[in-house]
């Protein structure tokens, strides 16, 4: 069997286990992990840790860098997991310049989860109730062309195993195609 490389986008707002599900994700598919919040320069982590939402001038490099990581792997011909919020439509596309055929993997959730979610969570920059309004406010959910959704009401292993499913479906599909 060939060697199938993966370069997979795990979007949602903060607190819907983008980063956790990543890397279970990355586990079952023998793929890196990359937790796009480490890639954020100081100046955007620091705005978060002050409750100050980012917009989309402060977006822009950061999103920028990743898709040159996801550009990076497929022509290494590296599978990889990128968590990152991937908030809007504009988001992904910039994203996709690193790889056109980019998987996605929306994970949803209602607010009222989310937030409880983030009140338990220790250690991290992204503060305050306003930053996840704000996230709410700018998200552009994806269609199902685009991505498959996952709540996050699920468990981690049902939420990998349903998106792996998707995944196979998807690639089973295609190489029933004939090539034109």
């Amino acid at each position: 069997m060939d060697a199938v490389s993966h370069r997979i986008l795990v979007m949602g707002v903060s607190g819907c286990g983008k980063s956790h599900i990543g890397q279970q994700l990355a586990a079952a598919l023998n793929a890196k992990f990359i937790d796009g919040d480490d890639y954020h320069p100081p100046a955007n982590v620091a705005k978060m840790a002050s409750g100050t939402p980012l917009d989309d001038d402060d977006r822009q490099g950061w999103l920028e860098t990743l898709a040159e990581l996801f550009a990076d792997h497929r022509q290494q011909n590296v599978s990889v997991v990128i968590a990152c919020s991937g908030l809007k439509y504009r988001y992904r596309d910039c994203l996709r310049q690193g790889d056109s055929a980019l998987r996605i993997l929306y994970l949803e959730g209602d607010q009222t989860l989310l937030r409880e979610r983030l009140e338990t969570r220790e250690g991290h920059f992204f503060k305050g109730e306003n930053m996840l309004a704000s996230q709410l406010a700018d998200l552009e959910p994806p269609g199902e062309s685009e991505a498959v959704t996952v709540s996050i009401a699920l468990s981690p292993p049902e939420i990998v195993s349903r998106f792996t499913s998707a995944l196979s479906a998807t690639l089973n599909h295609s190489s029933r195609t004939p090539s034109l």
